[in-house]
């Protein structure tokens, strides 16, 4: 047997053969990808964007521009302008959806922002002496309040104009029109709270797997099924399909409800909501709310219209019998990954050799640069040589966020499952199960 130091790294000195991959996609039996929109689809120009989105016109007129005078602390301010504008779009269909949205009255502050797809609403302390409401560039109110000392901030109108003043620094900011700017859409009825350190963990874990081609909307999306005091978070991209479940806290003990959310914007609200305490899910199962799911927590609320069309049945591609398990340490061997795919160009992938107590990663072929690296290995079955892409196995490896990682097999060309557990002789947790698919090596 091979006695070099499991954690050595080499350039392989022979040639080996030239090989050629092919890239294997999960089957979903009879599912076809469609080119579904967001839901209800967009509006064919702008006119119909206005109307659609101010159909209530005396919510609009009811906030028609008014005198404006507040004061808050630098950091909150900085840091809720921040939180509101991240969505704002870099060009907007319309100009006001380059604003954000300044409401102050009793004691508080507002700041609100959409893009028709996404809205976000942010409220903070504030010592108001004039209520009203402006509307003033995102863009340009998140750089000037990130940028100005660290002294209290007083912001008031005079006219068609905003005075942003901070210590001895005075900013004069025109204003657009508020009559013009859309209703944020209405919150759907609250269906149940998750603790936020859980919900950030669970949708990083799955949207890791979402697809990033928009061609096929519906593979961008991360599926939400919620099913009494259970969530199932689901992506796939075609190539593998992360499934994450979790508790939570019902309003209904009955509810059965399913949506599927922008991964992308999915991941942004959970990295901006999950150091809060709670978040509070709002989703509408029908009615007028149907295609819209809401979070709130930590004084943030925000909104996001959902994907429609069909997303594939997974629960059955799932293998739940294998003819080899092996688990390694989590670490080493994102480790030693990460060092034998240097030499791994695009779309090239890395062979795994597991054989009893060992791990042989290697990477390269023919006369391209080569290498490999040895790392402990605890298996239990037949031997087996599998090939994966680095990046999906890369990220598989860091998303399980346990001390081994556990690999499942069949064959070699079909479907691995990753999960992680605590210890070598632990059972692995399936809360969190990575299917990836292999890569089918030929010469």
């Amino acid at each position: 047997m091979d006695n070099r130091a499991p954690t050595s790294v080499r350039l392989a000195s022979a040639h080996l053969p030239r090989l050629s991959a092919e890239y294997v996609r999960l089957s979903f039996g009879t599912w076809k990808p469609s080119g579904a929109s967001p839901v209800g689809g967009e509006p064919e120009d702008d006119q119909q964007r206005r109307s659609a989105v101010r159909a209530d016109g005396a919510a609009t007129a009811a906030r028609r521009r008014l005198p404006v005078k507040f004061r808050v602390e630098r950091d909150v301010l900085a840091e809720a302008v921040a939180w509101a504008a991240r969505s704002l779009p870099a060009r907007p269909p319309v100009p006001v959806l380059a604003g954000l949205l300044l409401t102050a009255q009793d004691g508080s502050l507002a700041l609100s922002g959409f893009d028709y797809e996404v809205s976000a609403r942010v409220e903070l302390e504030a010592d108001v002496e004039e209520a009203g409401t402006v509307l003033v560039s995102g863009r340009l109110l998140n750089d000037i309040s990130r940028n100005l000392p660290n002294r209290p901030v007083e912001i008031s109108t005079d006219g068609m104009r905003v005075s942003v003043v901070c210590g001895s620094s005075r900013f004069t900011l025109p204003t657009l029109p508020v009559d013009e700017y859309p209703a944020l859409p209405q919150m759907p009825t609250a269906t149940g709270t998750v603790p936020g350190d859980v919900f950030a963990s669970a949708v990083s874990q799955a949207a890791v797997a979402a697809g990033r081609d928009d061609t096929l909307p519906v593979l961008t999306g991360v599926r939400v099924e919620i099913n009494g005091s259970g969530i199932t978070l689901a992506a796939t991209d075609r190539y593998r399909f992360a499934v994450r479940e979790l508790l939570w806290k019902p309003e209904q003990d009955d509810i059965n409800a399913v949506a599927l959310v922008p991964a992308k914007t999915l991941q942004d609200i959970a990295k901006s909501l999950g150091s809060g305490d709670h978040v509070s899910i709002a989703l509408s199962t029908g009615g007028a709310g149907e295609g819209l799911i809401g979070f709130e927590g930590a004084g943030r609320r925000t909104t996001t219209r959902l994907l429609e069309g069909e997303f594939p049945k997974f629960r059955s591609i799932f293998p739940t019998e294998f003819s080899a398990v092996a688990a390694v340490q989590t670490q080493p061997f994102l480790e030693a990954l990460k060092r034998v795919s240097l030499v791994a160009e695009r779309n090239t992938p890395v062979r795994l050799n597991f054989e009893q107590g060992v791990l042989t990663l290697e990477a390269g072929s023919g006369d391209d640069a080569q290498a490999s690296e040895r790392v402990e290995a605890d298996l239990e079955g037949d031997d087996i040589s599998i090939a994966f892409n680095p990046g999906y196995l890369e990220e598989g490896l860091k998303a399980i966020d346990a001390a081994y990682a556990q690999l499942s097999f069949t064959t070699p060309t079909k479907p691995a499952l990753l999960t992680g557990k605590p210890a070598v002789d632990a059972e692995p947790d399936e809360a969190y199960q990575y299917l990836i698919m292999p890569v089918r090596l030929s010469g």
